[in-house]
C-alpha cells in the first residue's frame, strides 16, 4: 500500500503544484507540507494539526476523504507520532502539578527547619554566648568624687559582680551599687555572668579626686 505522505505527493507533482502553490492555497506552511509528505509527523506543531493538515491537504488535491483518514490513522498509530512529539504537547498537567507540590512541600519543610533550629539557637544562645551587660555609670575616664555608684542592666537572670562583691538585680535586670574609693585612677570591673558560665566583662577607668 503506497504510503499517505507518497500518495499526497504523487498527486501533487502530477498536477505540477509547487508546495509554495499549495501552501498558498490552504494556508498550511510549506514545510509542514513538506512533512506529512516525508511521513514527518513529529514535525508537526501538534497531534491536533497533523490530523487537521492533512484533511485540509488531501481536501485540496481532491482525495477521498475516508481513503485518507483510514490511510493517516494507520501511519500515526504504527509510527508512534504522539511519541515523538515535544513532552510539553504530550504530558498531562497532573506531573507538573504533582511535582508543584512535592516543591511547595519542600519549601515548606526546609522554612519550618529554619524556624526551629531558630528557636534553638535562641533558647540556648547563652551555652554559647555571655549575657548582654550595659553599663550606664560611670562613663569611661570620668572624674568623680570617692562616692561613685556603677549602675547597669544585664540579663534578669544573670549573676553580677562589681569588682568581685555580689549585686543584686530587679526583675528588669537592672543594677546598682554604690562604692567608696581611694583617691587617684582606678579600674572598675563588672561582670556578668549566666548560669551556663558564660560571661561578659566591662571595665571602666576613672578618676577619683
Amino acid at each position: 500500500m503506497v504510503p499517505l505522505g507518497k500518495r499526497l505527493l504523487n498527486v501533487r507533482t502530477q498536477r505540477k503544484l509547487s508546495l509554495e502553490e499549495v501552501a498558498a492555497a490552504t494556508k498550511i506552511k510549506a514545510r509542514f507540507l513538506s512533512a506529512i509528505e516525508k511521513g514527518e509527523y513529529d514535525k508537526l506543531p501538534s497531534p491536533a494539526y497533523a490530523k487537521g493538515f492533512v484533511k485540509n491537504y488531501a481536501a485540496y488535491l481532491g482525495l477521498p476523504k475516508a481513503e485518507i483518514a483510514a490511510l493517516f490513522r494507520r501511519e500515526f498509530d504504527e509510527k508512534r507520532a504522539y511519541k515523538v512529539l515535544p513532552d510539553s504537547l504530550t504530558k498531562t498537567k497532573e506531573f507538573p502539578l504533582n511535582r508543584l507540590k512535592i516543591q511547595q512541600s519542600l519549601i515548606i519543610g526546609a522554612l519550618l527547619l529554619v524556624v526551629f533550629v531558630g528557636y534553638l539557637l535562641f533558647q540556648y544562645r547563652y551555652q554559647f554566648i555571655g549575657p548582654s551587660l550595659n553599663i550606664t555609670s560611670p562613663t569611661q575616664d570620668m572624674t568623680t568624687s570617692q562616692e561613685v555608684t556603677v549602675a547597669g542592666q544585664t540579663s534578669s537572670n544573670a549573676t553580677v559582680l562589681v569588682n568581685n562583691e555580689s549585686v543584686s538585680l530587679d526583675s528588669n535586670g537592672e543594677f546598682a551599687k554604690r562604692l567608696t574609693l581611694f583617691p587617684g585612677k582606678t579600674t572598675i570591673t563588672i561582670k556578668a555572668k549566666n548560669r551556663f558560665g558564660k560571661e561578659t566583662v566591662v571595665q571602666r577607668e576613672i578618676v577619683v579626686k
